[in-house]
């Protein structure tokens, strides 16, 4: 395995994990200004469980409506279009990303914590900075690392190489990913994004979000899902690879935002994750 090209492994790789159709085709509907609200609903509630998923985080205190709401319509027509994207999108990730994670010394459902923490921060971050849309952010930040779950299973005999050069040599993990494998698990995550016919935009962002110079015409975006990310890295010591933590000045260069605004962005940022905890579990 440690042979393959990035271009291999996922030609290779018969177990892609597959996002739900339905999941595909509402990213693509919300992209499209002619689809209506009506659309909308009959894609999301034509997939049962994802149907049941999204009303019960509509009708969680989350969003605290005023009634019960009991159809995918109501939802849409109350949270509107793109607020029902990512809950079909979290809804449709949750499965994958909930899985333990050995490689990476994530525990079941600690990559699903960190991801979902990463596509709040990144709705903020949008918001506060206007760089890209809410939405985009949020799906950006959910999927950034979704090559993980590729590498984790596919490169296994590998990562106690990767980890004994990060912890050495004090290499951030996906440097040393680099390093013994030729790409890393952001690299890895573009293409998965492209197998699911997703946005080339997002496939971009997810790609470059730990080397901003691959972003191209997805800077903005690809900066947002960085600072981020970086803004929710926990590391136990002794449990997980070193990482080193340390923002890309370059992505705060290209937001518009200084060490300051990092203090009065992870306020906002620590109220909304605490919010959405609960919500989308």
């Amino acid at each position: 395995m440690a042979t393959l090209t990035l271009e291999q492994l996922v030609q290779h790789v018969q177990e892609l994990p597959a996002l739900p159709d339905t999941a595909v085709k509402v990213l693509k509907m919300t992209d499209d200004p002619s689809t209506s609200a009506r659309d909308i609903s009959s894609a999301i509630s034509a997939d049962i469980a994802i149907t049941s998923r999204v009303l019960k985080i509509a009708n969680s205190a989350y969003y605290g409506m005023p009634r019960s709401v009991a159809t995918v319509n109501e939802a849409v027509l109350i949270l509107g279009m793109q607020a029902l994207r990512n809950l079909a999108l979290a809804a449709a990730a949750y499965d994958m990303l909930k899985k333990e994670m050995p490689g990476y010394c994530l525990a079941e459902g600690e990559l699903w914590h960190h991801s979902l923490a990463c596509a709040v921060s990144a709705q903020v971050i949008a918001k506060q900075t206007r760089a890209v849309k809410g939405d985009e952010a949020f799906v950006a930040g959910l999927l950034h690392d979704i090559g993980k779950v590729i590498l984790t299973v596919h490169v296994a005999p590998q990562f106690q190489t990767i980890i004994a050069l990060a912890e050495l040599d004090s290499l951030p993990f996906h440097e040393a990913e680099k390093s013994v494998l030729g790409f890393d698990h952001a690299e890895v995550g573009g293409k998965v994004g492209e197998k699911w016919n997703l946005p080339q935009t997002l496939c971009t962002a997810i790609a470059a979000h730990h080397d901003l110079e691959r972003a191209q015409e997805s800077l903005k975006l690809a900066a947002i899902v960085h600072v981020a990310n970086i803004m929710n890295l926990k590391v136990k010591a002794n449990t997980k690879p070193s990482v080193t933590k340390t923002m890309n000045p370059v992505a705060l260069e290209i937001l518009g935002i200084n060490e300051a605004d990092l203090g009065d962005l992870q306020i906002e940022i620590e109220a909304q994750i605490e919010k959405s905890r609960f919500t989308f579990e």
